[in-house]
């Protein structure tokens, strides 16, 4: 049996306060002065800043918002959880609102506490007694994983593994836990009973998205497309951090011809991610280029509706159109363009076609005399003149 430990001083802690407000650092300073909390107090406007205080200073316990520039919160405390000397470092971490990859983040770099604002006197005090009392005295199962990261690092793999099922024994519903166990136990290359371990804890948390990413890559590597994409699918209703992955693996499902499932993880990576607009027009390209058009056609027309000066998109608009028999419709795109952009030679090449596909011979000469008076040596054009 662990012996419990004697509390700290709450007087006497040193605290640093990382926000970029800098009346929201005010306003925390005075609260832990009406609460006679720290003795020392340090500040910081951002988590690089708050990292270099970290360094060079003894802390006790870092108080940590969430939104900021340079490193944000969510930066800061996985360099913190990453450096030995701090790692075990209580971490309060603040936030205006209840974001997605903020529960992500809370339940991923071990923060040991998170207030939604605005802060109350009341709420401040709880959360720090809270988290430097389990800090002072951790208990069994903490103790146990400390434990086994400690094994690890030496490559003690087999110790690491009992220290983590003793830890299990306390908390037998951490998926945390249970997935620390299947990445183990695939260290020592028995993948077998590390899918099965990696299994168990998507099953017994459904929002654990670290574990489900895993297995999505697994079977990824193994060459279980579907099945890869069907973990990445559960992953993006629950983060959006690792949408670019899932974009690249909905191209690989493209080139094995799975266009139906590489347009559902298309789909989920624009839903929901924070910058919908670029995903669509990188999505787009990866579809023209695996002639994927009809997708394509339905990402750039949205793309256009909200963004209509957008003429490279417009254009690729047309020429989309253009490969699916539309012809009227390319033919407005891309005379929208050339009104726009009217020197642009692949655009009038474009028009050109199209009216000589028409047999609109007097439009098709006058687009290509444009083309030419631009290039006369234009082969395009004079391919197309040849056959006027």
């Amino acid at each position: 049996m662990v012996e419990k430990k004697k509390s700290p001083n709450l007087e006497k802690l040193s605290i640093l306060v990382v926000d970029d407000v800098k009346s929201m650092r005010l306003t925390i300073r005075k609260m832990l002065k009406n609460l006679n909390l720290g003795r020392t107090l340090n500040f910081a406007e951002n988590g690089r800043k708050g990292m270099e205080i970290l360094k060079s200073h003894t802390v006790d316990l870092a108080i940590i918002d969430f939104d900021m520039p340079v490193m944000d919160g969510a930066q800061m405390l996985s360099e913190i959880r990453k450096d030995k000397a701090l790692r075990d470092m209580p971490v309060i971490m603040i936030t205006a609102e209840a974001k997605r990859d903020l529960v992500y983040d809370v339940a991923e770099t071990d923060i040991d506490a998170y207030i939604l604002k605005p802060l109350t006197l009341q709420l401040l005090d709880s959360k720090i007694r809270t988290v430097v009392e389990h800090a002072a005295n951790p208990d069994p199962a903490t103790i146990h994983t400390q434990q086994a990261r400690d094994l690890e690092e030496t490559g003690d793999i087999e110790g690491a593994i009992e220290q983590v099922k003793l830890a299990l024994g306390f908390k037998p519903s951490a998926s945390k836990l249970i997935r620390k166990l299947g990445l183990l136990y695939q260290k020592l290359g028995e993948m077998t009973t590390a899918i099965k371990c990696l299994k168990k804890a998507v099953q017994v948390n459904p929002d654990d998205a670290v574990t489900r990413y895993l297995l999505g890559r697994i079977y990824r590597d193994r060459g279980d497309i579907q099945l890869a994409a069907t973990y990445f699918l559960e992953v993006m209703g629950l983060t959006s951090k690792y949408n670019d992955e899932a974009i690249r693996l909905g191209k690989t499902l493209l080139e094995q011809g799975m266009n139906k499932m590489a347009i559902k993880v298309f789909s989920k990576a624009i839903a929901t991610s924070r910058k919908s607009l670029n995903i669509k027009e990188l999505v787009a390209d990866i579809c023209l280029d695996y002639e994927e058009f009809s997708y394509a056609r339905r990402l750039l027309e949205s793309i256009i509706s909200e963004v209509p000066s957008r003429y490279d998109t417009v254009y690729k608009a047309g020429v989309v159109y253009h490969v699916l028999g539309e012809e009227d419709k390319a033919l407005e795109q891309f005379l929208i363009v050339d009104s726009h952009q009217s020197t642009r030679i692949d655009v009038k090449l474009e028009i050109a076609r199209i009216y000589l596909e028409r047999n609109q011979v007097f439009q098709a000469d006058d687009y290509l005399n444009r083309v030419l008076r631009k290039d006369p040596k234009n082969e395009q054009a004079l391919a197309m003149r040849q056959s006027l």
